[in-house]
């Protein structure tokens, strides 16, 4: 099976320079837990627990903090030919639970530890527990 199965088309986005607040507004209103970070490419992302370090840590409003300041910037991404436990190995590797979908340079899409859990629910357990238990230590 191939990521291309799976992944979600399209990717929710956000612009490094919008706040905050707005993003959280577009992971409510599509219903997801992350926004993919696009700026002439993928450039971040920005998840639930991005948005509550940030927010403990810079002590403002979130329509104050850009998405800029509360991204990941080292984003591990998938081409949609590969296998599903390419992805899943990845995760497990870098103890991540997204990953952007990129044909060359183009986000198509993103799969995550949700879609590959319904798909394959033994292996992406077994991936979730092990970065839970690493989490647990940091």
């Amino acid at each position: 099976m191939q990521v291309s199965d799976i992944m979600s088309s399209p990717a929710v986005t956000a612009a490094p320079d919008m706040s905050i607040h707005d993003a959280i507004g577009r992971m409510l209103e599509q219903e997801v837990g992350s926004v993919v970070v696009v700026d002439a490419g993928v450039v971040g992302m920005l998840t639930r627990s991005d948005v509550l370090r940030v927010a403990y840590h810079q002590k403002a409003p979130l329509t104050a903090l850009s998405v800029r300041e509360g991204m990941s910037t080292d984003v591990k991404s998938i081409s949609p030919g590969r296998t599903v436990q390419t992805a899943l190995d990845t995760m497990k590797q870098y103890d991540i639970k997204k990953l952007p979908v990129l044909d060359g340079i183009d986000l198509v899409g993103i799969v995550t530890m949700h879609d590959i859990g319904a798909h394959r629910p033994r292996e992406a357990r077994a991936v979730r527990e092990s970065i839970k238990r690493r989490d647990e230590w940091n």
